[in-house]
């Protein structure tokens, strides 16, 4: 299983991601360990098939390490050789990747990972296995000091190598028909569908964020890098509005507005914000994806901004922990946050229940309550209940025009009050949902006008002026 065109060498891994000739080898500490015959189990012929692997492949160890230029961005590179032992790691292979990231720390370089193993060398038994600690304690220190770490799975990806480089990276991305998975090919049950164990299962299942051919990869990871390594502590600014602006007369003429088809939504507004953007993709738990919502970073006026992003639909779990997943990288990376919100509120069928709804927005409320980068929020449509306040920032939260923001929409809350639907515009005025009554309740900042007018004044509270502040 496994495009072929995605079996590369640990060298044309190299080659294919990096600007040519900028890769230079590190050079480790010699081994300390490892000089018994055969290995620590004694295992017959091991030596043999290792001195076999090194002349077929010119290379001594299943990982090659070093450092080289990604589009504008100097990182610390490990590329697995498949060729060398399957690409297993074992106790030298574990050493390096380890000197890689000490290497890393040192230098305040980001990790890029390409990963083609089939996971632990099992003749070197236990003490291959135990490998896969040491890595994970280098990949939790080097994410600890705000280092980003990406990884390009190849074929195969399995075993230790997927569950810690790969699932345990910042951003994962993957060549399409790459075999991926944790179980390999010939432990698996014996039923099993090959397509599950594919990088396109695991992109729609939310464990890659991308998936990414040969002859895009090296833009792409340029990109990733480019953005994750620009961190800053100013705030995103406020995005302009993009649609109507003057202010709803009634509280469901702002309902109506929000819920418009031609109201401009989140697609529109990353479009005029950002000069190039990519996405992240999944919520690493089995959730999955959800298609309502956008994560990801892009550039705005030079600075590297994250975002989260809704489309107007109900928000999924799925969602809410992608949004976490995001908040929580730009926090690690001090890359301010901006979220715009859009949704009628959280998906409250069965199978969201199922999913653990509840669940994943306690977890975003906690990210954003937590963070310490700063976060803006725009709500630029519907702002339904708790999901929707769960994206919004505490004390930088702007509206705009064609926005409502309300404990419930009108129409649910005259089903829990017993009363027609018919009464749900009078209903809408009672919540002072408008944006100019969020305003005055001090749930958001002020009112966002279109480009060059700044913040619109509420004409028809001027005693209250002083709360729409100018741009």
């Amino acid at each position: 299983m496994g495009d072929t065109r995605s079996r590369l060498s640990a060298r044309e891994a190299i080659a294919l991601a990096t600007a040519p000739g900028s890769f230079r080898a590190l050079s480790p500490p010699p081994a300390t360990t490892g000089a018994d015959v055969d290995g620590p189990l004694t295992w017959h012929g091991y030596d043999a098939m290792r001195a076999q692997a090194a002349r077929r492949t010119g290379e001594q160890e299943a990982v090659v390490c070093g450092t080289a230029l990604v589009g504008d961005t100097r990182v610390v590179l490990m590329s697995f050789e498949f060729g060398f032992l399957g690409g297993s790691l074992g106790q030298r292979a574990g050493d390096l990747v380890e000197f890689a990231h000490v290497f890393a720390r040192d230098h305040c370089l980001p990790v890029v990972s390409l990963i083609a193993t089939g996971g632990s060398r099992m003749q070197e038994g236990m003490r291959a296995l135990s490998q896969l600690q040491a890595v994970a304690r280098q990949s939790a220190r080097t994410r600890a000091v705000g280092l980003p770490q990406v990884a390009v799975l190849r074929d195969p990806c399995t075993g230790g190598g997927w569950a810690t480089l790969g699932a345990g990276a910042d951003i994962t991305l993957a060549l399409p028909g790459a075999q991926v998975g944790f179980a390999g090919a010939r432990v698996r049950p014996v039923d099993a569908s090959d397509w599950h164990y594919t990088a396109e299962a695991q992109w729609s299942s939310g464990a890659v964020d991308g998936l990414v051919t040969p002859e895009e990869l090296r833009d792409r990871l340029a990109l990733w890098l480019g953005l994750l390594t620009r961190g800053s502590t100013e705030p995103a600014p406020v995005p302009y509005a993009l649609g109507r602006t003057d202010l709803p007369t009634t509280g469901w003429e702002a309902v109506l507005r929000a819920r418009h088809p031609s109201r401009p939504r989140a697609a529109e507004y990353l479009d005029a914000y950002f000069s190039r953007r990519v996405l992240l993709s999944g919520d690493r738990a089995g959730g999955g994806r959800d298609e309502g919502v956008m994560c990801g970073v892009g550039e705005h006026g030079g600075r590297a901004i994250a975002f989260v992003a809704q489309q107007g639909t109900a928000t999924r779990p799925a969602g809410y922990r992608t949004a976490t997943r995001l908040v929580q990288l730009a926090g690690r990376l001090s890359l301010p946050v901006l979220t715009l919100v859009d949704t009628p509120g959280a998906a409250n069928d069965p199978q969201a229940e199922r999913e653990g709804v509840g669940g994943a927005i306690a977890g975003l409320f906690e990210a954003l309550a937590t963070t310490t980068t700063p976060v803006t929020t725009l709500v630029i449509g519907e702002g339904g209940s708790g999901g929707a306040l769960a994206l919004a920032a505490a004390g930088n939260t702007w509206v705009t025009p064609d926005s409502y923001f309300s404990v419930i929409a009108p129409e649910s809350a005259a089903a829990i009050l017993k009363r027609p639907m018919g009464d749900a515009p009078d209903i809408a005025d009672v919540f002072r949902l408008r944006p100019q009554d969020v305003v005055r309740l001090g749930v958001a900042r002020g009112i966002r006008g279109a480009a060059g007018e700044g913040m619109i004044p509420d004409v028809e509270n001027s005693p209250d002026s002083a709360l729409y502040k100018s741009s």
